[in-house]
């Protein structure tokens, strides 16, 4: 029988109200210049002063940093690197999305570290991280990308992206209120909805996936499944919006510690090459993948079903599993989400350089319950570009 390595982070702080732990979990570190590194749009809204004005009214000396890109290149982190040596902080605080806080844990651990962030890259670099680096502490403000939770900071290359990851780069603290997701557009809450929903059906067939993880995921399937339709419609539904931050929190600790496979290994490419949003990437890839592997994970796609609110007691192994598919097709579909590649406007042209820098993303690949080489590669993208199931012939 196999083991299972579970790895959470130290202090998390949920629930409709939660914010108002930062300042006792700041006091914690006695600092005196706290970095808050966040989106320029909460900044422009106001958001930030949620955060920045109970720390300022202590006495806190606090530089808020807004030079934050969706999908951030790995130029924008070297320049926050830089920012964060050369400015004697000692605390970082990340608000935001997912973009915003694996900056500010790449911002927290790099700043102690000689060299560039390039050096510690997952694919390419040759450093390793040594020191565990300034404290941190992460405020999510979208229900997604499970940040708060994780060891990894996902960077922009030309074509594809790469990752900062280690144990280091884990929370002193976070702070999931779900509060602070209400005024999240429709759009973006539909994204990274699906990116939460994404992690945990992936973690949940993870070959890597164990008892405790299956828990997690099943229990973020159900809260997602049964609320993001609703967070979606009206923003300013507390019940939905609690769901949702509860259900990519605890999606987050269970693609943490399961992994994801398939569907963000060949989501990469797509937000490196065209731009597009990591959620939607996920979003237009997530049934064909998950139909191609069908058969290697029909069981566990049963259970997906009925955590989505469907009934496979009377349906057979293979019909639940086509059901599935289905229903994640039907939820991407609901929440407005293009369901082809070409309704991001990817030629069918492009299909050849995404197969080639999918077969690159050998560490994620590695936990699918089906082994996905080049041509399966190839096939799913194909299927996501018409529209159409595909499965291994």
């Amino acid at each position: 029988m196999s083991t299972a390595k579970i790895v959470f982070a130290p202090l998390s702080y949920t629930g409709w109200g939660s914010l108002s732990q930062l300042v006792p979990e700041v006091e914690k570190y006695a600092p005196k210049n706290l970095l808050v590194i966040t989106d320029p749009m909460l900044e422009k809204i106001g958001l930030t002063k949620q955060v920045t004005d109970p720390l300022e009214a202590k006495g806190y000396n606090v530089t808020v940093y807004t030079d934050v890109v969706p999908e951030p290149p790995l130029a924008t982190g070297e320049k926050l690197v830089s920012f964060t040596r050369e400015g004697g902080f000692d605390l970082v605080i990340g608000v935001g999305g997912g973009s915003a806080l694996d900056l500010a844990k790449l911002a927290a651990v790099l700043s102690v570290h000689e060299g560039s962030v390039k050096d510690y890259l997952n694919l390419s670099g040759t450093k390793q991280l040594t020191e565990k680096g300034l404290p941190k502490i992460l405020i999510p403000t979208t229900a997604g990308t499970g940040s708060e939770v994780t060891n990894i900071s996902v960077l922009s290359l030309e074509t594809t992206k790469d990752v900062v990851t280690h144990d280091y780069l884990l929370a002193d603290a976070a702070i999931v209120d779900p509060e602070l997701t209400v005024s999240v557009p429709e759009k973006v809450t539909a994204a990274t909805g699906i990116d939460a929903l994404t992690h945990a059906v992936e973690a949940y067939i993870s070959v890597n996936a164990s008892p405790v993880t299956d828990a997690l995921a099943l229990q973020a399937i159900r809260l997602i499944g049964r609320s993001l339709r609703k967070a979606v419609k009206d923003g300013g539904d507390q019940q939905a919006r609690t769901d949702m931050s509860n259900g990519s929190y605890i999606a987050g600790l269970a693609f943490f510690n399961a992994g994801v496979a398939g569907v963000h290994a060949l989501a990469y490419p797509i937000g490196g090459q065209f731009h597009i949003s990591h959620g939607e990437s996920n979003a237009v890839l997530l049934p064909y993948v998950m139909g191609y592997i069908r058969k290697s994970c029909q069981v566990k796609m049963a259970d997906i079903l009925d955590a989505l609110g469907g009934n496979s007691a009377f349906l057979s192994e293979e019909e639940a599993s086509y059901k599935c598919v289905e229903e994640l097709e039907r939820i991407v579909k609901d929440v407005g989400i293009p369901s082809t590649l070409g309704g991001f406007d990817i030629p069918e042209s492009a299909l050849e350089s995404l197969t080639k820098d999918g077969a690159q993303q050998k560490r994620i690949l590695a936990r699918s319950p089906l082994p996905l080489k080049e041509e399966d590669i190839r096939a799913i993208y194909q299927s996501a570009f018409t529209g159409t199931i595909a499965e291994p012939s």
